[in-house]
């Protein structure tokens, strides 16, 4: 791996901080989950029973409504633009009063700090103002995550938000990095150096988002109602992360001890190759990709590229029509109005994909492929020694960048799963295997309220 352009890497860094790719990257996720619940509504994909959202009426409150879908993602646009905003104005204010300038920029570091300090007030604020339904929600979500009773169910709308939050593993161990850059004594534009029992902090904070989901899979296995080592086998693909991300901290402790000239190189370098413990993290990179790829085709969307084997193997014929024709028509996709001898035809479907499909068949071959390309820069963004020498890379904010994509389409995909899957379960007891896999499109247009769910 060649060096980086030292003075690309320093003018990046004089011009856009590390703080303020925090706030854009924030910016980015709110953007990303307002376009997610719009892009599903205008599919007419019911993101609202496959995530149970709901609200309480106040003049009925033991009869919660569906949620305004609409009203939502319209929410979360307006968020977006203040907060959008608020970083801009931040960062035209301290690039004015630093012009590159290395000592004003350090001298200016309490710009982003304030910055950040006045957001977190806005979140907690408790009086009616700046979005506190939205903001309350967003607290709520971290609260059920974080510190739930293991005797509560695990909710979708919490696995989604937790895996997510994965996605943004990097992003809060540079909210760390930050912290540290602000303080006195150390620099906007260098990361602190890690001595001693300090350089296993950043994999630890980065490993959070993946223990609390980790921790709902556990969760899962262990209700009373579940029958499947599936959730099981799911704890155990977060759990492939933390090797990934402690080996990486430990290669750290690979040239620390070594006093050759060829030692002195290898540590200004991020590969180690020569070493087994650099071989060992390579093994658990690799294994952690490509199991997390293999879970999101084959379990997250159902797919059937990937599956050992499939149930009805006889299916895999060229579909007579690839998806459903009212995608296009503009008119409710998931509405009643389908009859069971519609359904038939749409059982065919081409190999490895699935009987139904609800977005055109072209996108689902794109978002494999584009799933297994960023799932394997996945290791990449959680390896700190391969940018530890400058968090100011601009590759690692565009791998940050990347994944956020990523989880965007993963989003689309999941949730559409999902409600294919509360679909075919209504039907399952009352009929065949073959039978259950035809969703009752006239169970998903029920609201949440009158299946009479748990809040």
């Amino acid at each position: 791996m060649s060096e980086p352009d030292v003075d690309v890497e320093v003018g990046y860094s004089l011009s856009f901080p590390l703080p303020f790719r925090i706030f854009a990257l924030t910016s980015v996720g709110i953007l990303a989950w307002a376009t997610n619940l719009h892009g599903l509504q205008k599919s007419s994909v019911d993101a609202v029973l496959a995530l149970d959202l709901r609200v309480h009426d106040h003049y009925w409150p033991g009869s919660p409504r569906r949620a305004d879908i609409v009203a939502l993602y319209k929410n979360l646009y307006k968020i977006f633009l203040t907060y959008s905003t608020w970083c801009l104005l931040s960062w035209l204010l301290f690039r004015s009063l630093t012009h590159d300038d290395p000592n004003l920029v350090d001298a200016y570091g309490y710009i982003p700090a304030l910055f950040a300090l006045l957001t977190i007030l806005v979140l907690i604020i408790p009086f009616n103002i700046f979005f506190k339904t939205e903001r309350d929600k967003f607290i709520h979500a971290i609260r059920r995550c974080v510190s739930s009773s293991p005797d509560s169910p695990v909710y979708f709308a919490d696995v989604v938000f937790a895996d997510i939050f994965t996605s943004f593993a990097k992003v809060l161990g540079d909210v760390f990095i930050s912290l540290r850059m602000i303080l006195p004594g150390n620099s906007l534009l260098q990361p602190p150096a890690d001595h001693g029992w300090t350089r296993w902090l950043m994999p630890t904070i980065m490993s959070i988002p993946y223990l609390v989901r980790f921790r709902q899979c556990v969760i899962e296995w262990l209700s009373a109602d579940n029958t499947s080592q599936r959730p099981l086998a799911n704890a155990v693909k977060y759990a492939t992360a933390f090797p990934v991300m402690y080996l990486s901290a430990a290669q750290r402790l690979v040239v620390s001890d070594l006093i050759s000239e060829k030692g002195r190189q290898a540590a200004r370098q991020a590969w180690h190759g020569e070493h087994p413990l650099f071989r060992l993290w390579l093994l658990f990179a690799v294994i952690n990709s490509l199991y997390s790829f293999w879970w999101d085709v084959s379990n997250d969307w159902g797919l059937e590229l990937l599956r050992f084997s499939s149930q009805n193997p006889d299916r895999h014929s060229p579909p007579r029509r690839l998806v459903l024709p009212r995608l296009h028509s503009g008119s409710a996709l998931l509405g009643s109005q389908h009859s069971p001898e519609e359904f038939d035809e749409y059982i065919a479907y081409p190999f490895g994909l699935r009987p139904t499909l609800l977005y055109p068949l072209p996108v689902y071959p794109l978002l494999i492929f584009l799933n297994l390309v960023l799932r394997l820069t996945w290791s990449v963004k959680l390896s700190s020694h391969l940018h530890s020498k400058s968090e100011g890379s601009i590759a690692i904010f565009l791998i940050e960048l990347a994944e956020i994509f990523r989880r965007w389409m993963w989003v689309f995909v999941r949730v559409e799963w999902e409600i294919i899957k509360k679909a075919r379960d209504t039907r399952a007891p009352n009929r065949g295997v073959d039978d259950a896999e035809e969703p009752d499109f006239e169970m998903i247009t029920t609201p949440p309220f009158e299946r009479n769910l748990d809040s």
